[in-house]
Formats: C-alpha cells, sequence, structure tokens
C-alpha cells in the first residue's frame, strides 16, 4: 500500500481544526498525524510526528504562523508547509512565501482543492490561491527588469499556448479556461502540461512567476 500522507494542522480554533481533520481524513490517502493550537507548540507538534504537509494558519497567540513557519524551515529545511488562512493581506502573502511555505490558500477553499493541494505540496510542488497569485506576479512584475517576450525560450510557444498560459497566470483553472475558450478540459490540460515543459516550471504558480519573468504577459 502507498503511505499516507501525514498532515500537522495547525490552527487556533478547535472547531477549525476539529472540521479539518474530519474533512481531510475522509480522503484515503491523507491522515492527521498531529495538531497545535499556536506557533510555539506547532514547533514541538513538528518535531514528534514529523509530518509530510503541516496547514499552517497566520494569525495566532504565543507565536503567529509566519514566524513558525520560518523556524520550522530554518530547523527541517525539507518540511513543506501551506499557509492556510482567511487574509489575503499583502502583508501576509509575501512575508509568509519569504518564510518558506511552498503553498498559500484561503480558509474558503474547496475541501477537494484543499486535499489536492495537500497532494501537489507533499510531492514537491507549489500551490497558491489564485487570487493571491495575481498579488505575487503583480510584486514580480514591479521588482524584475524587463525582458524580451519568450527570450531565452529553446521553443517557443505558439499563440494558444500564450493564450492558456495568460489565463492559468490570471488564476483560472483547467475548467474555466476550457469554458473561456471553447476547449475540452483535457485539451487545455494537455496545453497546460506542454507549457510547464516548454517554460520550464514544476507548477501552475511557478508557472505564472517564470512567464512574467520571460516577458510573456
Amino acid at each position: 500500500m502507498t503511505p499516507k500522507i501525514g498532515i500537522l494542522i495547525v490552527d487556533d480554533q478547535r472547531l477549525m481544526r476539529d472540521g479539518l481533520r474530519i474533512l481531510l481524513e475522509m480522503e484515503p490517502d491523507l491522515d492527521v498525524v498531529g495538531e497545535a493550537g499556536d506557533g510555539q507548540a506547532a514547533l514541538a507538534a513538528y518535531a514528534g510526528c514529523r509530518p509530510d504537509v503541516v496547514l499552517m494558519d497566520v494569525r495566532m497567540p504565543v507565536m503567529d504562523g509566519v514566524e513558525a513557519t520560518r523556524r520550522i524551515r530554518q530547523a527541517w529545511p525539507e518540511a513543506r508547509v501551506i499557509i492556510l488562512t482567511t487574509f489575503d493581506d499583502d502583508e501576509y502573502v509575501f512575508e509568509g512565501l519569504r518564510a518558506g511555505a511552498q503553498g498559500y490558500l484561503l480558509k474558503a477553499v474547496s475541501g477537494e482543492d484543499l486535499a489536492e493541494a495537500i497532494r501537489t505540496v507533499a510531492a514537491g510542488g507549489a500551490l497558491i490561491d489564485p487570487s493571491v497569485t495575481r498579488k505575487v506576479v503583480a510584486e514580480f512584475a514591479r521588482l524584475a527588469p524587463p525582458r524580451a517576450p519568450g527570450g531565452g525560450l529553446p521553443e517557443p510557444l505558439s499563440e494558444r499556448e500564450l493564450e492558456v498560459l495568460r489565463l492559468v497566470a490570471a488564476g483560472l483553472t483547467n475548467r474555466e479556461i476550457a469554458e473561456r475558450l471553447f476547449l475540452a478540459e483535457g485539451t487545455v490540460k494537455n496545453y497546460v502540461t506542454n507549457i510547464l515543459g516548454k517554460i520550464g516550471a514544476r507548477d501552475r504558480t511557478q508557472a505564472a512567476l517564470r512567464a512574467q519573468q520571460l516577458g510573456l504577459l
């Protein structure tokens, strides 16, 4: 049997922790192996259960989620952390990512999407809420020097691939892109796979940042 993905839930609200545990353990490949009610407790909990993925709230007593993420990543560089919060303020977004989080999701996310995000991050990818992705791309555009469109790509993107990439960067799902472009969802999935390969990105978030870097947005 394939080992389950172990999850540590860090949230100061007991009701939220209980709800997440019930939701996640409905998935056959996910297992909640620990809980903590604040960032300080998260450090001890991580050391005790060594989860594959941490779901980390931001605003908590004793130590907030950003500082807890930073300390966990310093002590265990292999740690995989998803910030799960109600806040999409720029300060929390950029501080959380700078602290080493591989994911940033809002608590309005569906259970299905949360489970898929955990699988993505556990596998070594990154995943950021679509509304947050737009903030990250905008900040990257502000800081990065202008580049010639597509410069440095060994194989250029087709017009359709560029169209799909720009919609990915805007935070649309494959289903939403398919509806926008009147394509089958499977066709869009194939386009996204080809795009990731051409621009050297592991996942959709990295694709959006890479596209900005290459001047494709």
